[in-house]
């Protein structure tokens, strides 16, 4: 959830996730329809489904146990290195070697002062020789608690990173559009596509694209005019 995401807008949303959802099992059982609904409001709608494939795997072939193992969880859907690593961390207490952006922060002003254009591969040395091997989960929240503060007293730093990005620009995107589309078929069951090209004031061209991408993605079906969730 945190992906991307603000913790502000998280937080209440994750307790009342795990409430909803408390294990694995509840997770890989319960309906994409329930999922998505839960989901609602904290954007990027694809980690939802991801988290209900790595439930069913997790289920299925490790007998409902999460494994700490960063290769195998680097092979289930949408989890990179960094993200296996952070769980290998904070869920397992493993000494993982990985970045995010308020890790990436602290090390630019302390190592970095003046540099441009930093890369991750330079940063990556410098995490693996100060980190705590003993209690790496404390160690972990320490520094992203003090990036947290750094980006208060000093906003910029990140743009010196190779890895920043600029977000592109949300109202009137495809991610909006997604995420209306999205909003409306969970609202009311169903919704047919004369209808939403007319409730969203866009062009039928536009939808069409968004709503094969959508379906290619395992959010929703297609049967004639009429779209429901997948």
């Amino acid at each position: 959830m945190l992906q991307q995401t603000q913790t502000g807008r998280v937080s209440e949303k994750f307790l009342n996730f795990v409430k909803q959802f408390p294990d694995f099992k509840a997770l890989s059982e319960s309906s994409l329809e329930d999922i998505l609904k839960a989901w609602q409001g904290l954007g990027y709608n694809r980690r939802a489904i991801a988290l209900k494939k790595i439930a069913e795997i997790v289920i299925n072939d490790y007998e409902g146990t999460l494994p700490d193992s960063i290769e195998i969880l680097k092979s289930f859907p949408q989890i990179g290195h960094n993200t296996a690593s952070s769980i290998a961390a904070f869920a397992f207490n493993k000494p993982a070697i990985f970045i995010e952006t308020n890790i990436r922060r602290v090390y630019i002003y302390f190592f970095f002062p003046e540099k441009q254009k930093i890369d991750d591969k330079d940063i990556l040395p410098l995490v693996k020789k100060t980190i705590d091997n003993e209690n790496p989960r404390e160690w972990y929240y320490a520094l992203m608690d003090y990036g947290v503060m750094l980006k208060k007293k000093y906003p910029e730093l990140n743009k010196r990173s190779r890895a920043y990005r600029k977000q592109s620009q949300f109202k009137g995107s495809d991610r909006e559009v997604r995420g209306m589309v999205l909003k409306l078929i969970l609202n009311q069951k169903s919704y047919s596509k004369s209808k939403l090209a007319k409730k969203l004031e866009i062009s039928r061209k536009k939808l069409k694209r968004i709503l094969v991408q959508l379906q290619k993605e395992g959010f929703i079906e297609i049967n004639g005019d009429l779209i429901i969730v997948g």
